[in-house]
C-alpha cells in the first residue's frame, strides 16, 4: 500500500509493546495495529523515536515490520534512521520487500550547517535508493538539528522520492505557512505535511495548511476526529475537542517520561498488555500514574473514550 504527496489524516506513531521480561509482545502489536485502524488512522509509522527503535536487535526490528505490514490494511512507514548508511539501507530495502509503503529518515544530531544537512540527505537517498519513498523528519527539539524552510525546500527539490514532511518544529506554525506559500507561488513542489509533537499544536496546524498528524498520542481516535472536524469546517467544535484533551496531551509531552505516559494510557485502554519499556528508560512513579489517571477521569467528563 502506497502513500503519496497528497496523504492526509493521521499516521499513528506506534509504540513497541514489550512483555514484563523485555521481550517483544507480538500479541499486543496485533491489537495495537487493529486499534490504530479502528481509530480511523490512515497510516501507521513504526520504529520511530517513540518506538524505542535503537533498543531493538536488527532481527527484532524486521520481525516487527513483517508482523505489522502483514496485518495492516493501511500504509506502514518504517523508521530507518541509523548511525550509518549501511544499516539504514539494509532495513529500508528489507522493509520495502516486506510490503512497507515507505521509510522515515531523521537527521543525526551532529549536523549543523545547511550544506551539511542537505548533503546528509543526499547521501541517505543514495544509500537506500531513489526508488524508496520516504518521509523527512524535522524534530529539532530532540535531534538538535534546525532545518529552515529554505533547507527543507532544497531537500524536497533535490529528491522527488521524499513525499512527506513530518513537521515537529516548535514553534513551527510559521514554518508550515512559509512552505505552503512557496508551493502556492509555484516555487516548491507538492508534498504532504503531517505534524508531530504529540499533537500539542494540532489546534492550529491544520489551519496553517498541515494535512494531518503523525504522532502517537494515546487517543488516536480523537486525533482522527479532530482532523475530520477541521476538514468539515467545524472550527469551534474542533477547538473544543482539542481543549478537552490538552491537559493530557501536555502531560504526555514531558521530556523523558512521555513514552511512559503514552504506554500507561494504552495499557489502561486495554490495547497493550504491559507498559514495559526497554532499558534504559524513565518510568512513572506511583504518584505520576495517579496524576495521569486523574487527568483521564477529568477528560472522561467530556469524552467517554477516557472513561476507563
Amino acid at each position: 500500500m502506497a502513500f503519496s504527496v497528497s496523504s492526509k489524516g493521521v499516521y499513528a506513531i506506534a509504540t513497541t509493546p514489550f512483555l514484563n521480561d523485555g521481550s517483544v509482545d507480538f500479541t499486543s502489536i496485533d491489537r495495537l495495529t487493529d486499534f490504530y485502524e479502528e481509530s480511523g488512522c490512515t497510516g501507521i509509522t513504526i520504529l520511530g523515536i517513540m518506538g524505542e527503535a535503537p533498543k531493538l536487535e536488527p532481527e527484532e526490528s524486521r520481525a516487527i515490520v513483517k508482523r505489522v505490514v502483514s496485518r495492516a490494511k493501511v500504509p506502514v512507514i518504517v523508521g530507518v534512521s541509523a548511525p550509518g548508511f549501511a544499516g539504514m539501507r539494509s532495513l529500508a530495502r528489507d522493509s520495502m520487500e516486506m510490503g512497507a509503503a515507505g521509510v522515515m529518515i531523521a537527521p543525526p544530531p551532529a549536523l549543523r550547517t545547511d550544506d551539511q544537512i542537505v548533503g546528509y540527505f543526499a547521501g541517505a537517498v543514495d544509500a537506500i535508493g531513489d526508488d524508496v519513498p520516504w518521509v523527512l523528519q524535522d524534530y529539532p527539539l530532540t535531534l538538535t538539528v534546525v532545518m529552515s524552510p529554505g533547507v527543507i525546500a532544497r531537500i524536497m527539490t533535490n529528491h522527488s522520492s521524499c513525499l512527506m514532511l513530518k513537521h515537529e518544529d516548535w514553534p513551527g506554525l510559521e514554518k508550515i505557512s512559509t512552505l505552503r506559500s512557496l508551493q502556492i507561488a509555484g516555487e516548491l513542489r507538492p508534498f504532504s505535511i503531517l505534524c508531530g509533537n504529540g499533537g500539542m499544536f494540532l489546534d492550529f496546524e491544520p489551519e496553517r495548511g498541515a494535512d494531518g498528524a503523525m504522532t502517537g498520542y494515546g487517543f488516536p481516535d480523537m486525533l482522527t476526529e479532530l482532523i475530520g472536524l477541521f476538514a468539515a469546517g467545524k472550527r469551534d467544535e474542533a477547538h473544543g475537542l482539542f481543549d478537552a484533551h490538552l491537559p493530557l496531551i501536555r502531560y504526555e509531552q514531558q521530556l523523558g517520561v512521555g513514552l511512559a505516559v503514552r504506554k500507561h494510557v494504552l495499557k489502561r485502554r486495554g490495547v497493550i498488555t504491559t507498559d514495559t519499556q526497554r532499558k534504559p528508560a524513565q518510568s512513572l512513579s506511583s504518584t505520576a500514574k495517579a496524576e495521569v489517571d486523574y487527568l483521564l477521569s477529568r477528560l472522561a467528563r467530556y469524552d467517554k473514550r477516557a472513561a476507563l
